[in-house]
């Protein structure tokens, strides 16, 4: 392997295709992390959604183990999710699952947007001194995406951001609506805005979910004194996703911060499965919630 010769003092570098059993190779890697907690293990999915096999490790094991025998494992998930118009099978990692599981800062899950930030996930989960597994929801579209990129800079000084807040925003007086956003979605967001030319709009990535980050979105919150409307936009269906696990967050901090911002949610309607399968009917979905983001 060419990786395993840029530098005599690296570690191994070791890259396998797995057998067709999701079950029982998240087993194997769930224990080879166990076994090794300097290793840095990775699973990596073909799609996200692949992850139903192996569903009885992630709730047994993955979700719960520390609590049930006090131990901890650095395992790391990297599960494409995203709605790219590849139908039902092939865009929901189940996130609202994971999140669903979160509680005691058993687990991590991050929807991710720059090549920075999943380098600094990843490098935590080797450099800190405890393990928690490490769930990464991770949109194949963003490899190729011109405007997902990250500087030299940001990956050798930079650190890991539970939330990024707007860097478009030239005066935060003006911004009447704080939008949280997390994943791919971001970026057709902001092309929707810099082409409505709205300075009143703030599009905040909210990177890690759970745990949810409450003290810094605490500190978006008052940067933005202006604002009248707080927005909560996903591409998933109202009943998947993020929405209802931080809805109750948000207005926790909220009745906390006393603030009256009016809450929308933005996305898809509930249903019973997690996409569509017509691309034109993706497409006009998507655009639907590009536009509507705008509206509220």
């Amino acid at each position: 392997n060419r990786l395993n010769h840029i530098s005599e003092q690296q570690g191994n570098f070791l890259i396998y295709n797995s057998l067709l059993s999701e079950y029982a190779v998240l087993g194997f890697e769930y224990g080879y992390a166990m076994a090794n907690p300097a290793t840095l293990v990775i699973w990596v999915a073909q799609f996200g959604d692949f992850c139903n096999g192996a569903q009885t490790i992630i709730d047994q094991f993955i979700a719960g183990a520390e609590t049930k025998w006090g131990n901890q494992n650095g395992l790391v998930l990297l599960l494409p999710h995203g709605y790219e118009g590849q139908g039902p099978e092939h865009s929901s990692a189940r996130l609202e699952r994971f999140l669903q599981l979160s509680a005691q800062n058993n687990i991590q899950v991050a929807n991710l947007t720059t090549p920075a930030q999943i380098y600094h996930a990843l490098r935590h989960q080797v450099k800190r001194n405890f393990r928690k597994p490490l769930v990464i929801m991770s949109p194949k579209s963003l490899l190729r995406h011109p405007r997902a990129t990250s500087s030299l800079e940001d990956l050798a000084l930079g650190q890991f951001q539970e939330v990024i807040n707007d860097p478009f925003i030239s005066n935060a007086q003006q911004v009447e609506k704080i939008v949280f956003v997390s994943g791919k979605l971001y970026y057709e967001l902001l092309e929707e805005r810099e082409k409505n030319k709205d300075l009143t709009t703030a599009l905040v990535r909210l990177e890690q979910i759970s745990p949810f980050p409450a003290w810094k979105i605490k500190e978006i919150f008052s940067l933005y004194p202006n604002a009248k409307k707080l927005v909560w936009t996903q591409e998933e269906p109202k009943n998947m996703g993020s929405y209802q696990f931080v809805f109750f967050r948000f207005m926790e901090l909220l009745n906390q911060m006393n603030l009256k911002l009016s809450f929308s949610y933005v996305g898809r309607s509930e249903r019973s499965s997690p996409a569509t399968g017509s691309i034109y009917r993706h497409r006009a979905e998507q655009q639907q919630i590009v536009t509507d983001v705008f509206r509220v």
